[in-house]
């Protein structure tokens, strides 16, 4: 049972006469669509005040025009003013139209609607409120949607003293008084306040230091301050959260939205009762750690003294790391068999598991990033003598907060948490809930390795069963978020990160091309361990490109009968069936990333073509040429415009460990910043920095260009960032 109120500025258009149709459409849309899934829905509503004063002025303007026009010839009226309309008048011209209009939009949607008007004394009698009980029920029982509002032409003015004395008394003196009231005495589950605020902010929203809290907890009350109320109506935030208290208190749930906003007004209804974060959610029970807003805040500020530190001392913090992983392995290896003891599938199985020799060579992989570490941070790539004693300089800084996502893989935690330590990063970690309780004793060594100097919260795991689009909504802290996982996790956050950098590849569809001059055995090799050796991985080969002169010679028959020795399925593309009598099954598409021992195989004529199919439907990750002709791998090389080519080697060699990063972040795609395997340098930015003894002034010339002498000089060694 859900209670929707409409506050006036979410009714009414911005000049406050009319109503905003557009938006009560799209209201009423997801009220009927959740009515006829099998909620309870009732309204409350504003707006009469507003309908009613348009028709007023329309009918006062009609009436002037015909007295001005019996008068022309005579002496002209002079005032033309509208008079200021009574708001009990407005109402009750508004009231019946107001109705009538949700009447017309709920028949759309094959909904009955029901209009119900109260006041305050309909709440203060028993007899009274328990008609109007009694009512409400019956409607709701027959599909009806109740349409509640204050009998705004009777209603008197509130009186001061009036609001919210204690648990049993609320005064009706606003709809929010008024549908914190209704909710209670319907024992609604939940009540939905609308207004054009985005929810409950902490101070006046556009102030400077105004944040909105998405959770708020009674015991918080004291850390408000309110500003002024909304352009209509008579209520006010502070008028809201006291109305959404004694309504909490009273058993029913309450989020406070905005609905005027075009970009949500469309589904907050619906999007608040799915469970997402929209608005403020009032709650009576605080959880016991921190949230997901307070821990990206603690990782913001323990990362900054993280990226201040000596390069020794981040260096040692990863050695220790490296150290914990093998000393304390029994500890990792027992959280890790609880978690493989869930898995549901043999993937997933190979995905989580970890070994003492998996551990082994994760800390080798650490220690050869902390010895990386050394000259990373602070690092001068360019110095220039821009005039007599200013001296500019480019160093390598942290990119700042990061925020990592990734699924069944609880090996990435100890390398991204290390590459962000040596890169001098914060990062905020939110991992599958498959391997939760390997991640957590991780993520717990991490924190004791970042304790010896001090920066045990630069790291973050975030444990709240917060949606991945909830946290893509911090973007004025987090700088950089890179995807670990599969294709439909990389776009789900490409989608929902709107206004944050996401590093990654949505897709690994992975080419290899044999062309006519390569060595059977080179063949042989490179397509088994680019396809079998591990399917599911983003470099595993999908298309398997063969030049036409191949076509049945026993190279090709004795590529065919590897892929099926390794139980390999193939599906032939539209030119390699054709040249079959009886083929394989035709693949659906060719920009499909199999995941599994499946692969598509096509036909080309040339290198050339094999670069032009590649570029239409690969997914610019790695693709490889197996050929002995050196002026044709070349070209391939020059030509193909992916993150790795590669020739003579398999594409599983795209990675980060194998490239000697010691670990990667992941891999991307993208054509600005980093591409490929990303490793520490990926985690870097710079910043520019200009030293001068404050005489020299910035000189321009007529034509816009400075008057300075440009000398290069030798970049230097890393700066100590003390």
């Amino acid at each position: 049972r859900i209670v929707v109120k409409l506050g006036s500025a979410v009714v009414t258009r911005g000049d406050e006469c009319g109503l905003a149709l557009g938006r009560l459409a799209s209201i009423v849309e997801q009220v009927a669509m959740l009515q006829n899934q099998g909620r309870e829905m009732m309204i409350v509503t504003s707006g009469a005040v507003a309908f009613g004063k348009q028709r007023l002025r329309h009918e006062i303007l009609l009436s002037q025009s015909v007295r001005q026009a019996l008068h022309s010839g005579h002496s002209q009226l002079n005032d033309m003013s509208l008079p200021v309309l009574e708001a009990r008048a407005c109402a009750a011209a508004g009231q019946s139209g107001l109705m009538a209009l949700y009447e017309a939009m709920f028949t759309q949607y094959s909904t009955c609607t029901a209009q119900v008007l109260v006041t305050n004394l309909d709440f203060h009698d028993d007899q009274k409120r328990q008609n109007l009980n009694s009512t409400l029920r019956e409607l709701l029982h027959m599909n009806i949607v109740p349409i509640i509002n204050t009998n705004d032409a009777v209603v008197p003015p509130p009186e001061p003293n009036s609001d919210l004395q204690g648990v049993n008394v609320i005064s009706i003196k606003d709809n929010d008084s008024l549908a914190a009231r209704l909710a209670v005495e319907m024992k609604a589950d939940l009540l939905i306040a609308l207004s054009d605020v985005e929810g409950l902010y902490n101070s006046p929203p556009g102030t400077d230091d105004a944040k909105l809290i998405d959770i708020f907890y009674p015991g918080d009350q004291q850390s408000i301050t309110y500003g002024t109320k909304s352009r209509v109506g008579i209520g006010g935030m502070e008028a809201k959260v006291k109305a959404a208290l004694w309504a909490l208190h009273g058993g029913t749930s309450v989020v406070i939205a905005n609905g005027t906003n075009p970009k949500v007004t469309g589904h907050v209804i619906t999007d608040i009762v799915e469970g997402k974060k929209v608005g403020t959610f009032f709650s009576e029970f605080k959880p016991a750690g921190p949230s997901v807003e307070e821990q990206t805040e603690m990782a913001r500020r323990s990362g900054r003294a993280l990226a201040s530190l000596h390069p020794d001392q981040r260096s040692e913090i990863i050695c220790h790391l490296a150290d914990l992983l093998t000393e304390r392995k029994e500890e990792i290896l027992a959280a890790n068999k609880m978690d493989m003891d869930l898995a549901v599938s043999a993937a997933m199985l190979k995905r989580l598991s970890l070994s003492p020799a998996k551990l082994n060579s994760l800390a080798v992989g650490l220690r050869q990033i902390a010895t990386a570490a050394q000259d990373s941070v602070g690092r001068v790539l360019r110095r220039t003598r821009v005039a007599h004693n200013l001296e500019l300089e480019q160093i390598t800084v942290p990119i700042g907060l990061l925020l990592v996502i990734f699924e069944a893989r609880p090996d990435c935690l100890p390398q991204v948490s290390t590459l962000a330590i040596a890169s001098g990063n914060a990062l905020l970690l939110k991992g599958g809930k498959e391997a939760a309780n390997t991640n957590h004793v991780l993520h717990q060594l991490t924190q004791e390795a970042l304790s010896m100097h001090g920066v045990k919260e630069a790291v973050q795991m975030v444990s709240t069963r917060e949606e991945v689009e909830d946290l893509c909504r911090l973007d004025k802290m987090i700088d950089l978020i890179v995807p670990r996982g599969s294709s439909q996790l990389v776009r789900d956050i490409q989608r929902a990160a709107k206004g944050i950098p996401v590093l990654g590849h949505s897709e690994g569809i992975c080419h290899v091309y044999v062309d006519s001059e390569a060595s059977i055995d080179k063949v042989i090799k490179i397509v088994r361990d680019s396809k079998c050796d591990y399917p599911a991985a983003c470099n595993a080969m999908e298309t398997l490109l063969i030049h036409r002169d191949i076509l049945r010679t026993p190279m090709f028959d004795q590529i065919i009968d590897m892929l099926r020795t390794e139980r390999v399925k193939i599906h032939a593309g539209p030119r390699f069936a054709s040249y079959l009598t009886f083929s394989p099954s035709e693949a659906k598409s060719m920009r499909t990333e199999y995941g599994e021992l499946e692969c598509c195989m096509e036909v080309v004529d040339s290198m050339q073509e094999a670069v032009e199919h590649i570029h239409k439907y690969g997914s610019f990750h790695t693709d490889v040429i197996i050929t002995e002709n050196e002026d044709t791998a070349e070209k391939f090389l020059q030509q193909l415009d992916s993150a790795c080519v590669f020739w003579n080697a398999s594409s599983r060699f795209a990675d980060g460990y194998r490239f000697g990063l010691g670990a990667e972040v992941g891999i991307s795609t993208a054509r600005i910043h980093a591409r490929g395997p990303v490793g520490l340098e990926g985690l870097l930015t710079t910043k520019w920095v200009l030293r001068g003894d404050g005489h020299t002034v910035a000189d321009f010339s007529e034509h816009g260009t400075m008057k300075y002498l440009h000398e290069n000089l030798p970049a230097g060694q890393p700066l100590n960032t003390n």
